[in-house]
C-alpha cells in the first residue's frame, strides 16, 4: 500500500519540505513518510539544492484489549498496515478460549490440554485464505479423524462422520499457538497479566487514555479495540468485584440515531457458559471407536474429544477433554454464583462429570489426572453486530469485536477480529 501526495508542506529557517509518499520499511517495520529537503542557496534567488531524502516516523497507535483469536487477527492485521499496536490481556498469555492448560500429574509429568475450543472449522473463502498462510507457517494442520455421536438412551454411537466430509482444524502444538504467533508479529507489543481498569477519551487529543487496574499508566492511544467481553459486560463485574471499564452507552450515544438501541446492544452479552473436565489415561480408551463425539439426552455432558489424538501432541499419555451442558453449568452457577470456584467444589464438579461419562457403559478406566475446569462465559447466545460484524464508534475510533459479534464460533471470531482492522484502517487512511 502507498500513498503519493506532492505539494508544499513545510518551510523552516529557508528550508523547503516536499512530502512525496508514504513506504511501507520492512527493516523498521513500520511505514514512514517520505521528505524531500531542498534549501534555498545564497546569491541565487529560486534556486534549490537537493540535501537528499529524510525518513520521518508515522505512528499511529491503536490499544487492542484480549489476546483471543479475535483482538490478535485484528492487532495483525493493523500491523500489516502499519499501524503500532499494543496488546493488553488479564491472562499469562494469549489465547482466550482457545488457550491451553499445563497440568502436573501426581508423579510429576507434564499434561497439556486444550480444554477451551478443541478445534475449529470454515467455509469462509477469506479465513480459508488466512488458514492456507498459518498452515505455510506450521501454525495449523488438519486434524483427520473420524466422528459421531453417542445416544445415552441407546447406549450406541449413531451418526457417524467420515474424516474428509467436513475439514476440522487445530493449532500446532496448542490451540493457542496461532494467537501466540499473531501477537509476535512485528510493529505489536503483547503485555500480559494487565488488566485495564478505565478507559478515558481525551477530547482535546482526540485519543484514548489507558489506566490499568493498580492505576498504572498505559499510555495514549489513536484508537481502541476491545475483544474482551469483560470491557464492556456488567457481568464481569460479578467476578471482579469492579464496573467495567468502558462505558459503552456514552462513548456510542452519538450514533445511537444511526443506529438505534446499540447501547442496550451492548450492555450485556448473554452468554453460554459450561465446565471442562480434563482426564489424562495411562491406556487408550480402546472401546471408543472415535476420536470426538457429541452426546445426545444427557443432561450433563455435551461432547468429548481425545485431546492427544491431535498432531503434534505427545502421546506419552491418552488425554481427553470433556465439556459439560450449557444447563449443568448454569445450575452450578446458580447455586455457588460467580465467584471464582474453591479447589473443593471444582473436585466435586470433576466427580460428578466423570461419573456420567463412566454411565455411558463404554470402558473408561480410573484415569490418573482427573480436574474441571469453569468457563463462565464460553459461549455468547446471540449475535449484536450482524452483517457488520463488529461494532464501530467512528468518531472515538472505538472497536468492539469478537466472536459475539457474528457467530458463537472461532471462524466468527476470526471474521469479527478483520471487520473491526478494515475499519480502522479504512479511517486511518483517509485522515
Amino acid at each position: 500500500m502507498s500513498s503519493t501526495i506532492t505539494g508544499l508542506v513545510k518551510e523552516k529557517q529557508k528550508r523547503f519540505y516536499l512530502w512525496s509518499g508514504i513506504r511501507w520499511v520492512e527493516t523498521k517495520s513500520r511505514w514512514v513518510m517520505l521528505v524531500k529537503e531542498k534549501r534555498q542557496e545564497k546569491g541565487e534567488k529560486g534556486a534549490f539544492e537537493v540535501c537528499g531524502w529524510t525518513m520521518n516516523p508515522i505512528t499511529t497507535k491503536v490499544a487492542v484489549i484480549g489476546a483471543g483469536i479475535s483482538g490478535a487477527v485484528c492487532a495483525s492485521n493493523l500491523a500489516k498496515n502499519g499501524i503500532s499496536v499494543t496488546i493488553f490481556d488479564s491472562a499469562r498469555g494469549p489465547g482466550g478460549r482457545m488457550s491451553r492448560r499445563r497440568e502436573n500429574g501426581e508423579d510429576g509429568r507434564e499434561l497439556i490440554f486444550d480444554h477451551g475450543a478443541p478445534c475449529f472449522t470454515t467455509t469462509n473463502t477469506e479465513v480459508e485464505e488466512m488458514i492456507r498462510g498459518w498452515e505455510a507457517r506450521g501454525l495449523v494442520a488438519e486434524w483427520k479423524q473420524n466422528y459421531g455421536s453417542f445416544d445415552f438412551i441407546t447406549k450406541k454411537f449413531v451418526n457417524y462422520q467420515k474424516e474428509g466430509l467436513s475439514k476440522k482444524y487445530v493449532g500446532i502444538p496448542g490451540m493457542n499457538s496461532i494467537c501466540r504467533a499473531l501477537c509476535q508479529e512485528p510493529g505489536i507489543e503483547s503485555k500480559f497479566g494487565v488488566m485495564v481498569g478505565r478507559l478515558e477519551w481525551l477530547e482535546n487529543k482526540e485519543s484514548w487514555s489507558l489506566t490499568g487496574s493498580d492505576g498504572q499508566d498505559l499510555g495514549q492511544f489513536n484508537g481502541v479495540v476491545a475483544s474482551d467481553k469483560s470491557t464492556f459486560s456488567h457481568r464481569s463485574t460479578q467476578v471482579t468485584g469492579k464496573p467495567p471499564p468502558l462505558v459503552l452507552f456514552y462513548l456510542l450515544s452519538i450514533d445511537l440515531d444511526a443506529i438505534p438501541g446499540i447501547a442496550d446492544m451492548v450492555k450485556e452479552v448473554p452468554v453460554r457458559p459450561c465446565f471442562a473436565l480434563m482426564l489424562a489415561f495411562e491406556t487408550p480408551l480402546s472401546s471408543i471407536p472415535v476420536k470426538g463425539f457429541s452426546f445426545e439426552n444427557s443432561e450433563v455432558l455435551k461432547w468429548a474429544i481425545c485431546d492427544s489424538s491431535k498432531p503434534g501432541r505427545s502421546t506419552s499419555s491418552e488425554r481427553w477433554v470433556l465439556h459439560s451442558t450449557e444447563q449443568y453449568a448454569e445450575g452450578i452457577i446458580a447455586r455457588d454464583g460467580l465467584q471464582k470456584p474453591s479447589n473443593a467444589a471444582l473436585a466435586e464438579i470433576s466427580e460428578e462429570l466423570f461419573g456420567e461419562f463412566q454411565r455411558t457403559g463404554l470402558d473408561v478406566s480410573v484415569p490418573f489426572f482427573k480436574k474441571a475446569h469453569r468457563w463462565g462465559s464460553a459461549f455468547p447466545a446471540t449475535s449484536i453486530a450482524r452483517d457488520e460484524k463488529c461494532i464501530w464508534d467512528r468518531t472515538k475510533k472505538l472497536a468492539i469485536c469478537g466472536d459475539f459479534c457474528v457467530s458463537p464460533n472461532v471462524e466468527g471470531a476470526i471474521l469479527s477480529g478483520l471487520a473491526a482492522a478494515s475499519k480502522f484502517s479504512e479511517s486511518f487512511s483517509c485522515l
